[in-house]
């Protein structure tokens, strides 16, 4: 019997929000983003829930949401320092590595199919709904296929600055072809405008799908990343880049290691990137329970 499990990656240092945007209450008696997520995850069926996140703020988690989640998902956490599961010699960084290390860290905690998210981004019900649909289906297989949410880029803007996303191609088929992570992208209007190399706006339609690291993974992915980091760890001179989940995968596919079929939702998608978006986020729950997609007191009678 399987184990849907959700990965939680909230070692972000949320370097642009000015704080711990992770644990930063959106809901009426102070939930975070986190609480809705888990609150979706629980309906749609998971069993099980990984949290990635730093020694240094490892309490307010189990006081918080381990407490709260007795008897109803069960709960482990793994731990992204900079010299986790890394040789000594290469810590000559003060920036973490990045999203797919998140995931690599998690290896020993996680032996069945999985969904990763960020612990800072709403994703909404049917999301989990979908991804828990496509686990148990992956449970059976070799490992090929594995299965991402995708959004429209216009409903994954902040209203407040820039930010990065992983800008999907998909074949007629809605299998993924390639995924670029493309940063300093901005609202324009209902289109979006990137920076590109020479620092130039580009145009953006705003209808592209993109990453908003919803994934769903057989745990046969934790190999394959394994190598692709142990090649970035040792070729990599640039100390301030990261290891990003969605470029991992985009190697993994032109490798032809796995296959990524793309679902859309439909759900509106809501997240924090900069301390603004925090009033715009909350806002959008009282929304949705004043619509009975969420009670007033969120694990009453869980």
């Amino acid at each position: 019997m399987t184990k849907p499990t959700l990965l939680i990656m909230a070692a972000g240092l949320g370097t642009r929000y000015g704080g711990l945007k992770q644990i930063d209450p959106v809901g009426p008696r102070g939930e975070w983003i986190l609480d809705y997520s888990l609150h979706d995850a629980v309906a749609a069926g998971f069993k099980k829930a990984v949290f990635v996140i730093r020694h240094v703020f490892e309490q307010a988690f189990r006081d918080r949401i381990g407490r709260q989640l007795e008897g109803v998902l069960e709960t482990a956490y793994a731990y992204q320092e900079l010299d986790s599961g890394v040789p000594g010699s290469a810590i000559s960084r003060q920036k973490p590595w990045g999203t797919g290390h998140a995931v690599l860290v998690a290896q020993n905690v996680i032996h069945d199919p999985f969904a990763v998210i960020n612990a800072d981004d709403y994703y909404g019900p049917r999301s989990y709904r979908l991804m828990r649909e496509s686990l148990e289906r992956m449970a059976s297989t070799d490992g090929l296929e594995q299965v991402m949410i995708g959004f429209r880029l216009r409903n994954t803007l902040s209203e407040y600055g820039e930010v990065s996303r992983g800008i999907c191609r998909r074949d007629p088929q809605n299998i993924l072809t390639g995924v670029t992570e493309r940063c300093g992208i901005r609202r324009h209007g209902d289109d979006a405008l990137v920076l590109d190399a020479a620092g130039r706006a580009q145009p953006l339609a705003g209808d592209e799908i993109v990453s908003m690291n919803l994934w769903g993974f057989h745990p046969t992915i934790f190999a394959r990343l394994q190598q692709l980091f142990d090649e970035f760890v040792r070729t990599e001179t640039n100390a301030s880049r990261e290891f990003c989940l969605p470029t991992a995968v985009d190697r993994l596919i032109v490798l032809g290691q796995i296959r990524v079929r793309v679902l859309l939702s439909g759900d509106r998608w809501f997240g924090v990137t900069y301390r603004q978006d925090r009033d715009l986020a909350a806002a959008r729950i009282r929304e949705l329970i004043q619509q009975g997609v969420y009670p007033p007191r969120l694990w009453e009678g869980r």
